[in-house]
């Protein structure tokens, strides 16, 4: 079997990290009206278009933050409050890698019987060290960094690795991004819910030729393959 694994909030927590940044930020912009729900709508509908623009990433995180507090903030702005802002955004690259329940056990027990390969989207550079600092990469005959996660994207990765795609299943915790674009490239998938799944990769899994496994935990993986 070829086994795709997702990286953020599959392999290891990643979107606990923007929340408590945003947290940060709330706290700062400190608004009189609105609350935290629905700064959040504010922040949601902009980071759904600057997506498709400038891409993923920590740092363009901080810049949406960064707009945000321009649009909603109701005193005087200064650049070092647009700093503070971006700082909150920052602090997310400093966290360590904290590793899903687990991982590394299976990821040992799997890497022996299949072929493993990485696919995650977002900024290369910071895709690359989370990668780097989580240890992993040992399991992994492979690891691509994309933009963004369509079914082209998958497909390009079926057949520059040589891959059957009816031997091939993507296991990720997005419907948006592993589930429903890896069933339409013809693969099969592996949905393991993560509780704190970003917003903005939520969506419903969609019917499709490819078979679709459900999970509880990464562990049970050990099960099936």
């Amino acid at each position: 079997m070829h086994l795709i694994f997702d990286a953020d909030d599959t392999l290891w927590e990643n979107n606990i990290y923007f929340e408590r940044a945003f947290d940060e930020f709330v706290d700062y912009l400190d608004h009189s009206t609105l609350t935290p729900v629905e700064v959040r709508a504010v922040l949601d509908e902009l980071e759904a278009v600057n997506a498709r623009i400038h891409g993923y990433g920590s740092l363009q995180f901080g810049r949406n933050l960064q707009q945000v507090y321009q649009h909603l903030s109701e005193r005087h702005i200064a650049e070092s409050d647009l700093q503070t802002v971006m700082s909150f955004a920052k602090r997310i690259l400093e966290q360590p890698i904290e590793l899903m329940s687990g991982v590394e056990e299976t990821l040992d027990y799997l890497a022996p019987r299949h072929d493993l390969t990485i696919c995650t989207k977002g900024h290369f550079e910071e895709q690359k060290l989370k990668i780097d600092r989580s240890n992993l990469g040992k399991y992994f005959a492979h690891a691509e960094i994309v933009k963004e996660k369509t079914a082209d994207a998958y497909k390009s990765l079926v057949e520059a690795r040589r891959f059957d795609a009816e031997r091939t299943w993507m296991i990720g915790n997005s419907p948006k991004s592993d589930i429903n674009p890896a069933l339409e490239a013809g693969l099969n998938a592996v949905f393991i819910p993560h509780s704190r799944t970003w917003i903005l990769e939520r969506e419903e899994i969609r019917e499709a030729p490819g078979r679709l496994l459900r999970l509880d935990s990464f562990e049970g993986l050990k099960e099936h393959f």
